[in-house]
């Protein structure tokens, strides 16, 4: 049985992957600060006590271990500059002590205007923003370990949603968690299209990448296509249609208050974090995946509609479950 370090199991895509990998015959190791309340959540992994933060917590956890899943981020966008590139650091230093596959859950943060807007693996990183220029730098740092004994995989997709994944632009600006969908707030400009990746489909594509570990590069970055709004109406129109088959009841689509996050930004670290990306949802882009479809022959893909469901049924938006499984991926 092979062995697994998920850093970030209690949170969004750690938790899937983790999930997944242990579903499909993993040992699967988790650090967390608090083992009563994460063995409750998911008892079938392994909870050690320990912080992403703290080296020698990360490299025990490690031992033994072919792969280590990079999947934790300061909550909340908050003290990024500060935790980001120690954790990153942390994994590094274990993945090079056992010789292990490093993967790192990416994202579009780190590309900027020029890039734009079909994104390749291997396009500039010229980004414009905070997040951005720390997302480089962990990539950058993720290359050099490829060339000290650790070997990496980079898996970016677009903005995540999903069944157990609260922190994340579906769930904090088109709808409200644990409340019945009467209005869709879209944050992006009409027109302008928007890449979405549902949890349960990145989770696959990264264990689907991770058994072929062995016939990949030593540092190699894959792209997914998950689900392309081209629009900015295919994701409104989804929720309207799964609320209204499970309530009777339409939900009306209007514009995000962008206006009163700027009034919040002096206030609330988040909330300045999310205006930041703003840019994001005014610039058509794409992820193109030609290497991920090259190297998988496919991309695991769920149909918009039973995603959007099950996430809106994992968030407490519908009044009861339409089917048992509803989140599961198709290949």
């Amino acid at each position: 049985m092979s062995k697994v370090l998920v850093l970030g199991a209690t949170g969004g895509i750690g938790g899937e992957v983790a999930r997944q990998l242990s579903a499909a015959g993993w040992e699967v190791c988790a650090l967390t600060r608090d083992v009563d309340k994460a063995r409750r959540q998911n008892p079938a992994l392994t909870w050690l006590k320990g912080d992403a933060l703290d080296r020698a917590a990360v490299i025990a956890a490690a031992r033994g271990c072919a792969v280590i899943v990079h999947g934790v981020n300061p909550p909340g966008y908050r003290h990024w500059a500060e935790q980001v590139l120690p954790m990153i650091d942390n994994s590094i230093a274990a993945a090079i002590a056992e010789g292990a596959t490093i993967v790192l859950p990416g994202t579009v943060y780190n590309f900027g205007p020029d890039a734009f807007p079909v994104l390749h693996e291997d396009s500039p990183q010229h980004p414009q923003t905070r997040k951005g220029t720390i997302r480089v730098q962990l990539e950058q740092r993720l290359r050099e370990a490829s060339q000290q004994g650790a070997r990496v995989l980079i898996v970016r997709a677009g903005d995540f949603f999903g069944t157990r994944l609260a922190n994340n632009w579906f769930a904090q600006g088109l709808v409200k968690p644990g409340k019945p969908v009467r209005r869709v707030s879209y944050p992006g400009a009409p027109g302008v299209a928007h890449q979405w990746a549902y949890l349960p489909d990145v989770a696959r594509t990264v264990l689907e990448l991770i058994e072929r570990r062995a016939t990949l590069d030593a540092f190699a970055c894959f792209h997914m296509a998950g689900h392309v709004d081209t629009d900015g109406t295919q994701m409104t129109q989804a929720i309207q249609r799964v609320v209204l088959r499970r309530t009777g009841q339409q939900p009306q689509v209007g514009a995000f208050p962008w206006w009163l996050l700027t009034l919040a930004m002096p206030f609330v670290v988040t909330v300045r974090e999310m205006q930041e990306m703003r840019y994001l949802w005014h610039t058509p882009l794409r992820l193109d995946n030609q290497r991920l479809l090259a190297t998988l022959g496919h991309e695991p893909h769920t149909p918009l509609e039973q995603a959007v469901e099950a996430t809106l049924e994992g968030l407490g938006c519908l009044p009861t479950p339409a089917w048992s499984g509803a989140h599961t991926p198709q290949g």
